[in-house]
């Protein structure tokens, strides 16, 4: 059996954004029993935005399924707009709905962690523990905005070469010279 860390949770403000009134008292609920004290809630992405603007949060929960401005949509705000006072606030994704593609859609959006609904404390638990043990490098790029998608980031070693893949013939070109893997990582380690 893996031992789970207990955190203390009593310091962290939390936003839960969920169109469903029973589900923002249930996950609220579950929060209080982690001993989280400052929580807020919006009925949907429009209200959670105009809370952020004065409402310092560190985890934001949110549903995929919100109107007028859905989950993904709300996402997306977060992480793109100029006018977003936190960018990299870590953001967990309910859903009832848990297919694979919705899965990936939501992590390209930019979440953090993904949560399919029914909720358990156990589960929620454990996505606000992950978020707190393993952080992930925040990534700009011209189409992904977003915590690193891949999980394990701290075996990533840095890139250092003109091309980050290896080429068809399994070599890696470090300073324009292609090498064998085994060289590269030899190389890369010095």
């Amino acid at each position: 059996m893996i031992r789970q860390e207990a955190y203390d949770l009593s310091r962290i403000s939390i936003l839960v954004v969920d169109h469903n009134k029973y589900m923002q008292i249930l996950v609220k609920e579950i929060l209080r029993a982690f001993n989280v004290r400052d929580i807020k809630t919006a009925d949907d992405g429009a209200d959670a935005l105009k809370i952020l603007q004065t409402y310092s949060t560190d985890i934001i929960i949110t549903d995929w399924l919100l109107s007028p401005i859905d989950g993904l949509e709300f996402v997306t705000m977060i992480r793109r707009n100029n006018d977003s006072n936190n960018p990299m606030v870590p953001i967990i994704m309910l859903s009832g709905y848990s297919e694979y593609h919705r899965v990936s859609q939501a992590r390209d959006a930019g979440i953090n962690e993904f949560l399919a609904k029914p909720v358990s404390p156990s589960a929620l638990y454990h996505r606000i523990a992950a978020i707190i043990r393993k952080p992930r490098m925040f990534i700009r790029t011209g189409n992904y905005v977003g915590p690193d998608r891949r999980r394990d980031c701290t075996s990533v070693r840095p890139y250092d070469g003109e091309e980050r893949r290896r080429n068809s013939q399994g070599l890696v070109k470090i300073d324009g010279q292609p090498l064998s893997l085994a060289k590269a990582e030899a190389r890369l380690a010095s």
